[in-house]
């Protein structure tokens, strides 16, 4: 991505694209998942991994469905919004799964921590599991695809002898980094001591 021209503007607006809609999923997650619930009873805090996942196997395979696929769609759009917002095209895919899994997985954990003072509402541990796997699904599907495509497209229009010649690296027809060369880094001449 450039910083000037038509293409750093195209980059920063979708930067600024992928940061809004991950502060709009975000407010529609917390909502569906911070709001006190009128309920009879509570069940227990789940703190056995897989115990809850078990239980819903149990119940069936549409009830099962509903509750598992449930906890893997909640949180499952951030794992393309995340690296969305960074506005990377030239990142390591492991590292980029690595970086987006661990977001999600925080923010899980800050979602469960939070549920305990809401009413009606009990911490899951499967929860946890089951958003951070829903998050990992959702970038391996579209993200590696998504970036080579975009940077495909980058060389496209612009020529790889074009971004060499920007100062940036270009290896195996995908731009490597954000930032170029600077140049040669300025040097002071050595001044003696005075007496």
């Amino acid at each position: 991505m450039q910083r000037h021209g038509s293409g750093g503007s195209a980059a920063i607006r979708f930067r600024v694209a992928g940061v809004v809609l991950v502060l709009a999923h975000l407010l529609l997650v917390s909502w569906l998942t911070l709001r006190p619930l009128d309920v009879m009873w509570v069940t227990a805090a789940n703190l056995e991994p897989l115990a809850g996942i078990k239980a819903h196997l149990e119940l069936g395979p549409v009830e099962a469905a509903r509750h598992i696929g449930g906890g893997l769609l909640l949180l499952a759009p951030l794992g393309v919004l995340l690296p969305m917002a960074s506005g990377r095209l030239a990142v390591s895919p492991w590292a980029s799964l690595a970086r987006t899994v661990a977001a999600g997985a925080l923010l899980s954990l800050g979602i469960e921590l939070l549920q305990t003072g809401v009413p009606g509402q009990v911490v899951d541990i499967d929860s946890l599991l089951l958003n951070t796997t829903g998050v990992a699904l959702a970038h391996l599907a579209v993200v590696p695809a998504g970036r080579a495509r975009l940077r495909r497209r980058l060389l496209r229009t612009r020529g790889g002898t074009a971004l060499r010649g920007q100062g940036r690296e270009v290896r195996r027809g995908a731009m490597l980094r954000d930032e170029g060369s600077q140049g040669a880094t300025p040097t002071i001449p050595r001044v003696g001591i005075a007496p």
